[in-house]
């Protein structure tokens, strides 16, 4: 065991504002515990006050954790937020005191988190808007999740629920190569080591001595455990998505990942909330196709523009992707699966940094009012109020559309970086380059043309309603839990008329 450590400049424990916050153990402490409270206390408040009146339960979950806090730290430090998770923190405990059963193989599965992900959250949120977002609804999610959390983890070892089921951790495991730290330790201390105090300490079974070799951090959650149990652990600052400019054990769960959460979000959003707000929305297929099956179905109670603008935007992106990838491992010489598995870590920036655009634009305009004011209300000042920081009109917040644009450079430079590793020819990389590149094109086109719409055809009048069927334009204009049904009043409105015309001919 290392106690003394005298750390290369780059290293964060080696900068003391930074090092109180992720290695010292109190402060560390101190932060989940009050990560946990917050949670219990949101949670506890949506049962509470179910309805959409508690702002509190819901800005702290959708605003505060995700997207704000996830985002923003995966794009720069990384998996931290699963190092303050409230089940990772108490799960460390119930598993020390648990049964540590092997994890059942059929379990192991890095798909599971994924799914849960696409089809229990996106799937639902563009289908039924709204329905997770409702305090209760939120509550209940949460709680379901952290029974099925602290079971495993008192069943099971290793803490594996937060490897292959949880479906933040997927997330948060796939994207958090982009960022721009990396935990390892100093070679030179671990040559002599003996008790491997690194590994002892960790509740996920890893061995932080092995990641630098490894370039992988593996599942590393970022509790700083390793770090508190030997001075050889460093976490350093490095260049952004450094890792993926190297070679390292791939996966092709983390591949998927990429894929669908990029066709979830911002593709599907491109889609939903950004060409159905112009004034050409009904031309597009997701329109057309939800128009059709409102009418062969009669089925109006759910957003089918919605959904089936989601459906559309897995289905376009799963298939330029795998036409790409095809086409691009004819000329590497490779089978698709290993194209895939090594050139689609360049698809990382696409959300990552993309969705700074959206996130960052949102915080100013009403996401940092929605925060504050939500833990104004959830704690008895809702009689106070906070003000947004920006208006939507404000000029300046267009410097945060170069993102996208940023995401896609960054997308192609980190392709061409990982075409190098197959051995083929100039000419062949370069060809096996535009088609690998596929999805990464396929997200700049359409932010082109998404603009493109928007100046040319304008946005249409009612703006961002989610529904665009004929049985839902009545209430454009009009908030959703405000509308009134007029064809409950049909009998009284045609009474109503015809008395108006009886009168109208005695007058004449």
């Amino acid at each position: 065991m290392i106690t003394n450590k005298n750390r290369d400049i780059n290293d964060i424990y080696n900068i003391p504002v930074l090092k109180i916050f992720f290695k010292n153990k109190v402060v560390i402490r101190t932060v989940q515990i009050l990560t946990l409270a917050l949670f219990i206390y949101g949670i506890y408040f949506g049962f509470k006050e179910p309805e959409s009146g508690n702002i509190f339960t819901r800005y702290l979950f959708w605003g505060l954790f995700w997207s704000l806090f996830m985002v923003v730290s995966l794009a720069t430090f990384g998996r931290i937020f699963c190092g303050i998770c409230p089940h990772g923190f108490v799960g460390k405990y119930l598993t020390k005191i648990g049964l540590n059963k092997e994890f059942p193989s059929f379990l192991k599965n890095r798909y599971i988190g994924i799914s849960i992900l696409i089809i229990g959250w996106w799937f639902v949120y563009y289908t039924f808007p709204g329905f997770w977002k409702t305090p209760g609804n939120t509550a209940l999610m949460f709680t379901i999740l952290t029974i099925l959390a602290f079971l495993l983890f008192y069943l099971y070892k290793d803490m594996n629920y937060c490897k292959y089921i949880c479906p933040i951790g997927t997330l948060t495991k796939a994207f958090h190569k982009v960022s721009s730290t990396f935990l390892g330790t100093y070679k030179e201390d671990c040559k002599e080591c003996k008790t491997f105090d690194c590994a002892k300490a960790c509740s996920y079974n890893l061995k932080p001595f092995t990641f630098v070799k490894k370039n992988s951090m593996e599942d590393c959650t970022l509790c700083m455990d390793c770090s508190a149990a030997c001075e050889g652990v460093n976490f350093k600052i490095t260049k952004p998505s450094n890792t993926l400019f190297k070679k390292f054990k791939t996966d092709l769960a983390e591949v998927w990942t990429y894929i669908l959460i990029v066709a979830a979000i911002p593709i599907t959003m491109s889609f939903h909330h950004g060409l159905n707000r112009t004034n050409i929305a009904e031309q597009f297929i997701w329109s057309k196709t939800a128009n059709f099956f409102e009418r062969t179905f009669n089925i109006t109670s759910i957003d089918t523009v919605g959904m089936f603008s989601f459906f559309y935007a897995l289905l376009f992106s799963i298939s330029v992707v795998y036409i790409g990838m095809l086409i691009a491992s004819k000329f590497l010489n490779n089978d698709t699966k290993k194209t895939l598995a090594t050139l689609g870590y360049a698809f990382i920036p696409i959300f990552i940094i993309g969705g700074l655009a959206h996130l960052l634009h949102s915080f100013f305009t009403h996401t940092y009012a929605d925060i504050v004011n939500g833990f104004l209300y959830g704690f008895g000042f809702e009689e106070i109020k906070v003000s947004n920081l920006a208006s939507r009109q404000d000029s300046w917040l267009k410097i945060f559309n170069f993102f996208p644009y940023l995401a896609v450079i960054w997308g192609y430079l980190i392709l061409a970086k990982r075409i190098n590793f197959f051995e083929v020819s100039k000419s062949k990389k370069v060809l096996a380059f535009i088609f690998a590149s596929s999805l990464i094109t396929f997200y700049l086109c359409l932010n082109f043309y998404r603009a493109y719409v928007f100046s040319t055809h304008g946005v249409k009048r009612g703006g961002h309603n989610h529904n665009t069927s004929k049985s839902s334009k009545m209430f454009q204009n009009v908030h959703k839990e405000k509308a009134v049904d007029l064809k409950k009043y049909e009998g009284e409105i045609k009474n109503f008329k015809e008395a108006i015309e009886v009168s109208l001919k005695d007058f004449n």
